[in-house]
């Protein structure tokens, strides 16, 4: 396991590895790479980033961040945990919550990148976990590391900075208003505290508490507390507080309680024009939806342009541009991750966005999970705060985030194994409903590109049509593998 420092240095290290390993791998080894790389291509649509990774793993080789689609990490990972893959690149984030050993780990560079402060030196604690990768339970009685160093001097400095020094100490974030709102709201929703008494005898039994002292949250919690009251999310009874309807929902939510008040706002004050672009804007409003898409230089007018001619349907003010300038940045990388979603839904490839708005698979399919569990909560809020008209629209609107669909696809991106593909090829075939398809001979639904004998087969089982034994057998000696299908089909 090789740890780059970015994205685009795990890639370079993989491309640069990848002739060497495939010189060694077995004919066996190459078999089962050769299915792994299948998988991958098979899940999702195909980019160019899918087609270079199935390529590299061809040869033993994998690259591994957060900007992969999440089922290609997952195939990778059980790959190189199988002993398939030989060799894998990745960002540090992989050092952090995936249990995933190796027999050797390689640290390229103990330097990062942060936007705007430059490069930096790691901490121990980061590198401790890195190193700590090495040796794979029941396979290996040791593991190695190793962290390059180009020069004697720096050899020595690495030496002392890292690997004979103690980790840094762990120190509780909880003191933080932001964190801390959304667990004050939480302990009282729940009726763990019922007086403010009550809530600081619950975190004085924090790590935080442990760590400092209970006094020192004391004026923050007030604060907290003032908050959620002002925005009425709870309220008093003499010596007593409750989380209000409003309060108790979004704390079931677990959304932030700005976000639920923005929500909130939002549905209440609406918009001039309300458009399915509205909800997704206000979705990306919301802190729980971050980081926000970045909207680089180059493309600052684009976007610019973009909100004016959308402007009556944004459910929030625009700020003004030269009066604070941050703020509208801010504006801006809101519009554009709303506008990426909205891309999704209407069908954009995956590729077209990547390429015209500069994100990865990973970003986008993050931005998918996150709004479509914000437009879930927007759905509830709405019920309960009586905008029922509201409510049906955003619900649709959410399921369309999920599939990535146009609205009349949605029956039939919602059946198993289906996907925004094939309803598509399905939609445009004539088949526009599910009774459409109940009726369907299955000849005529595999003749149809994406759409094999075991998705035709799997069709009609959902939808309440007959397979014969008999007729299954035929069209499968047939039909060549639904994968031929599905890459002559993406090929073209």
């Amino acid at each position: 396991m090789i740890f780059a420092s970015t994205r685009r240095s795990a890639v370079g290290l993989a491309r640069k590895a990848a002739p060497e390993i495939g010189k060694v791998i077995s004919r066996a080894t190459e078999r089962a790479l050769e299915r792994v790389a299948e998988a991958i291509m098979a899940s999702g649509e195909r980019t160019r980033m899918s087609e270079l990774l199935a390529e590299l793993v061809k040869k033993g080789v994998a690259f591994h961040h957060a900007g992969l689609y999440y089922a290609h990490r997952r195939i990778i990972e059980d790959a190189f945990r199988d002993g398939k893959i030989k060799v894998l690149t990745a960002t540090p984030t992989l050092a952090f919550g995936v249990n995933l050993p190796a027999r050797m780990v390689i640290i390229n560079s103990y330097r990062r990148y942060e936007p705007g402060y430059g490069y930096y030196p790691i901490t121990v604690l980061e590198y401790k976990q890195m190193v700590g990768r090495a040796g794979r339970p029941k396979y290996d009685r040791i593991g190695e590391s190793v962290l390059i160093a180009k020069t004697d001097d720096e050899r020595d400095y690495l030496f002392q900075s890292y690997i004979l020094a103690e980790p840094e100490r762990i120190w509780s974030k909880l003191g933080v208003e932001k964190v801390l709102r959304s667990h004050v709201l939480a302990t009282i929703a729940s009726g763990f505290a019922r007086s403010e008494q009550g809530l600081y005898d619950f975190f004085s039994r924090t790590f935080y508490a442990y760590q400092y002292d209970i006094r020192a949250m004391k004026g923050l919690i007030a604060k907290v507390l003032r908050f959620l009251y002002r925005e009425e999310l709870i309220t008093v009874e003499g010596d007593n507080m409750y989380a209000t309807k409003f309060g108790k929902r979004a704390s079931q939510l677990y959304i932030d309680p700005v976000s639920a008040i923005i929500i909130r706002d939002a549905l209440l004050n609406r918009a001039p024009e309300i458009t399915d672009l509205s909800f997704l804007h206000m979705v990306a409003h919301t802190p729980d939806l971050y980081p926000k898409v970045r909207v680089s230089s180059k493309e600052f007018d684009r976007v610019a342009l973009f909100a004016e001619e959308h402007q009556k349907e944004f459910m929030f003010e625009e700020p003004d541009e030269w009066a604070d300038r941050l703020s509208y940045e801010e504006f801006l990388g809101e519009v554009k991750t709303a506008w990426v979603i909205e891309s999704w839904i209407e069908e954009a490839s995956e590729d077209s966005i990547i390429e015209r708005f500069e994100v990865e698979p990973g970003d986008l399919y993050r931005l998918i999970e996150a709004s479509r569990w914000l437009l879930y909560a927007s759905s509830e809020l709405a019920v309960l705060l009586g905008h029922r008209d509201l409510a049906p629209k955003i619900l649709r609107l959410k399921d369309r985030v999920w599939k990535g669909v146009r609205l009349e696809l949605l029956p039939l991106a919602k059946l198993e194994g289906i996907g925004r593909l094939r309803a598509r090829v399905l939609y445009d075939a004539g088949f526009r409903t599910v009774e459409d398809l109940k009726r369907a001979p299955i000849e005529k639904l595999t003749s149809l590109p994406l759409i094999g004998p075991r998705i035709a087969k799997r069709i009609k089982e959902q939808v309440g049509g007959l397979v014969k034994a008999e007729e299954w057998a035929a069209l499968s000696k047939r039909k060549g593998t639904e994968q031929q299908a599905l890459t002559k089909y993406t090929d073209s």
